[in-house]
């Protein structure tokens, strides 16, 4: 029997817990998140990417296969060059979330001292 959360849903269960932990540790690493922010602004060949981040290749490569692999990114060859976009449109969500709860948990620190 599954727990009801507070908004009336049932509880996630274990392969659930398992994959949302996978999706999480996927994100965890910043070498990542830069890649993803890059991406937000729409698709990019890996040397864009290198561009914009100011990382090696082989290591955006490296992140790249990663982030595909989890099925985050897709890839779309034209001619010589391949483009990397985002595939989930929530990663769009969630970063607004973190960022949001992020402003919002400093401002009551900022607003704390100030008292």
């Amino acid at each position: 029997m599954q727990k009801k959360r507070s908004n009336g849903s049932s509880a996630m269960r274990e392969e659930q817990l398992e994959d949302v932990a996978k999706l999480f540790k996927t994100l965890s690493e910043p070498v990542r998140l830069r890649i993803l922010s890059c991406l937000m602004e729409g698709s990019k060949t890996v040397g864009e990417i290198v561009e914009l981040t100011a990382l090696k290749q082989g290591n955006v490569s490296k992140h790249l296969k990663i982030l595909s692999d989890a099925d985050l990114l897709s890839r779309q060859k034209e001619g010589n060059y391949v483009y990397y976009r985002i595939a989930q449109p929530l990663l769009f969500d969630l970063c607004g979330l973190v960022c949001q709860q992020l402003e919002e948990t400093a401002q009551g620190k900022l607003d704390r001292l100030k008292a």
